[in-house]
């Protein structure tokens, strides 16, 4: 019977596009997929989106979609993201599926036959944003959620409830009795403290809004809809088939529920809870990771610098992405994306050290022996490589193991040290001069099978550039060759090595624009009533931060289309200072360049000055967005410019 492994993302929510974050939560996913696979374990990786709630209900009204269409939408744009980025998932779960609301209902009943399900009235604290219950001493300023700092509503209604309180003390032992069951260790003594507070049964109904699972039908009781936490929390075991087909229930536990630090309260406490009340197997591992920020500063909207995984990967290629995302952070520690950053590690760590090599031994064994390298001499003249390479390797995989995918990358560019050190130290093109060939030849074969077994370690990250580099020195990445390479180290056989291009070039300046504010700013057309509030509770401001941003009249002077987008335009614009400023406008689409010269617009002159596809820009155009188009916001009648608007 063959061994199996269940990795799991949390299933992402369709309030909004994907960003950084679930593109680092999936490639971590996809890592240990991949790892797994290579090991020879039958694997199963699940990954999808979570459609259900109030939040999901009111966004789709305000754009005035169908809940299920607006989900359809965001969905797709996940799954697109995923497939684009060759993520290697087996299932792409929705929370729309019939199979899985059959199954969610069927785990509902189990819980109430065992009597696990009461039902009563809750009246509380309700946020819609995080899709969370809170109690008085929670909140912040006596009405704002703890988590996101959002108005909550308070509600009264007609609730079944979960007896999560019945379970505090079995969870206590399950975190007692497994060291690794939450990681890592930090998070996991967070949430051993929350729990030992107290717990308190948990709302799991509700009536005042429709869009989500209804009870079983022998409930009878229709104006129930399940809590959104838990027709999603239920997701990783109806997606093996848990209340219909069962047909893949063998890869139950999960071997890792990936999770980002803000839910981890749910997948390490109720979610537990819950399997426990099912008779269902814990995790093996639930493990929560930390929050990117971009350049030191939190990401956001108003901001203009949230990072796009797709802008990154199409600037920098994504295999270059993978390693920098694994790479630059600790598993559970906050990670800062700059584009310097990633720089950096395309530069030195994978062009210096792991496509240098390559192309070192492509060379050497070329001058030395017409490109064929064979291994019959390592063992007499480099055991002490050898043996330091063994021992960096031999406990590799626990990082890995651990999420510590820094940790695991590390060791392995350990290896490739040792590799290029060692032609350093021993000099083969010496040894040729001096007619020690046997030497030099052993040499260049002791860096290849280095190589090699780094390569094989290295491909659930990279697994196009390692497949290359595997091709060029004749072997190919399967389980057979993870046993002959890294378990019983063997070497490579004799082969002949293929010339590839250089796999890294190397990146001189940034690829991508600096974040700034957004260069046409898009206004909502007429939001209802109660966006108006919230947005408005959210954004106000004094009249002294109001004068704080400098808004001019400006005349265009030239604009001319820029060259290589089909967005921008390059604009000089006079806003009466003694030289024109030149501003990089994302207004193509809806202005010809002809049309704009000599024409008047407002323009944010105090921003500070942004590089936007090679060019400096100066300012930005004030816009207006709705459904029928974007328009520039102009002076009514011509002022002189520079003049102030206020």
């Amino acid at each position: 019977m063959s061994q199996k492994a269940y990795i799991t993302t949390p299933i992402y929510y369709v309030n909004d596009v994907p960003h950084i974050g679930h593109a680092y939560t999936t490639i971590i996913a996809d890592t240990m997929a991949r790892y797994y696979r290579l090991k020879g374990y039958e694997t199963f990786f699940l990954t999808g989106t979570d459609e259900h709630g109030q939040k999901i209900e009111e966004a789709a009204k305000l754009r005035n979609k169908t809940p299920q269409a607006y989900a359809d939408e965001i969905s797709g744009k996940f799954r697109a993201l995923w497939d684009e980025f060759e993520i290697s998932y087996d299932k792409f779960i929705r929370t729309t599926d019939a199979d899985h609301k059959a199954g969610v209902q069927k785990a509902f009943q189990v819980m109430f036959d065992k009597g696990d399900i009461y039902k009563g009235e809750y009246e509380g604290h309700y946020c819609v944003s995080c899709e969370t219950f809170f109690t008085d001493t929670q909140l912040v300023d006596e009405d704002k959620c703890p988590d996101c700092g959002k108005l909550t509503r308070l509600v009264k209604e007609e609730s079944y409830f979960f007896k999560l309180s019945k379970y505090q003390e079995d969870l206590i032992k399950w975190y007692n009795s497994d060291e690794k069951c939450v990681l890592p260790k930090g998070k996991k003594n967070e949430v051993i403290s929350f729990v030992k507070q107290g717990l308190r049964d948990l709302s799991i109904t509700r009536t005042s809004f429709d869009w989500g699972v209804k009870l079983p039908a022998s409930m009878n009781d229709d104006k129930h809809v399940m809590y959104v936490w838990l027709d999603a929390l239920l997701n990783y075991a109806t997606a093996l088939g848990y209340g219909t087909d069962e047909k893949n229930m063998a890869f139950w536990p999960a071997t890792i529920h990936l999770v980002g630090k803000d839910i981890l309260r749910f997948h390490a406490i109720y979610w537990p809870a819950f399997l426990m009340s099912l008779g269902l197997a814990l995790p093996k591992h639930v493990a929560a990771h930390g929050w990117w920020t971009r350049n030191g500063e939190k990401m956001s909207k108003s901001k203009g610098n949230v990072v796009n995984p797709k802008e990154v990967a199409d600037a920098y290629g994504l295999e270059n992405f993978r390693y920098f995302m694994l790479r630059e952070v600790p598993f559970g520690q906050d990670g800062d994306f700059s584009q310097k950053a990633l720089m950096d590690r395309i530069n030195s760590d994978l062009g210096n050290e792991l496509g240098n090599l390559l192309n070192r031994i492509i060379g050497m064994s070329g001058k030395y022996s017409n490109g064929v390298v064979n291994s019959k001499d390592i063992s007499t003249f480099h055991e002490s490589e050898l043996n330091a390479v063994d021992e960096i390797l031999k406990n590799v995989e626990s990082n890995l193991l651990e999420l510590q995918t820094n940790r695991y990358l590390e060791e392995l560019w350990k290896a490739l040290s040792i590799a290029n050190q060692a032609i350093t130290v021993h000099e083969p093109w010496v040894k040729m001069k001096e007619g020690k060939t046997e030497q030099a030849l052993a040499l260049v074969a002791l860096v290849s099978n280095i190589l090699a077994r780094v390569t094989v370690l290295l491909h659930p990250v990279m697994p196009k550039t390692t497949t290359t580099i595997a091709k060029a020195m004749g072997f190919e990445i399967n389980t057979a060759n993870f046993d002959k390479l890294v378990v019983r180290k063997d070497f490579l056989d004799e082969f002949t090595i293929e010339k590839v291009p250089p796999l890294f070039p190397r990146i001189e300046e940034e690829l991508m624009a600096q974040p700034t504010a957004p260069v046409a700013p898009v206004v909502e057309a007429q939001p209802s009533k109660s966006t108006k509030k919230e947005h408005k509770a959210e954004s106000i401001i004094t009249i002294d931060q109001f004068f704080e941003t400098s808004l001019k009249v400006g005349t265009i002077l030239e604009a001319s289309i820029l060259e290589g987008s089909d967005r921008l335009l390059k604009l000089k614009v006079d806003l009466g200072e003694a030289v024109p400023r030149q501003i990089v406008a994302g207004i193509r689409e809806y202005y010809s360049p002809e049309e704009l010269v000599g024409t008047q617009v407002c323009v944010v002159a105090n921003l500070k000055p942004a590089t936007i596809k090679g060019l400096l820009s100066q300012g930005m155009l004030l816009a207006a967005k709705d459904k029928e188009g974007l328009c520039l916001v102009r002076p009514e009648r011509p002022r002189q410019s520079g003049a102030s608007i206020g």
